[in-house]
């Protein structure tokens, strides 16, 4: 996966974070727990602001 994957990253997020409320989640812990994903594999460098609150956001609409 990359950080481009979106759609993949939050399924993965959905199943490994099941009690937490992506409204609530700081970036710092997204884009660690992003990277820490199995068959994640991309730069850290990558995971700008815009790419984080892609991921959050697609999160928040998986859960609604």
């Amino acid at each position: 996966m990359k950080w481009t994957d979106v759609h993949d990253i939050v399924i993965e997020l959905v199943d490994s974070k099941p009690d937490v409320d992506p409204r609530y989640v700081n970036f710092v812990d997204l884009r660690n727990w992003v990277m820490a994903l199995p068959g994640f594999d991309d730069s850290p460098d990558r995971s700008g602001e815009k790419v984080l609150e892609a991921i959050q956001m697609a999160w928040i609409e998986e859960l609604a």
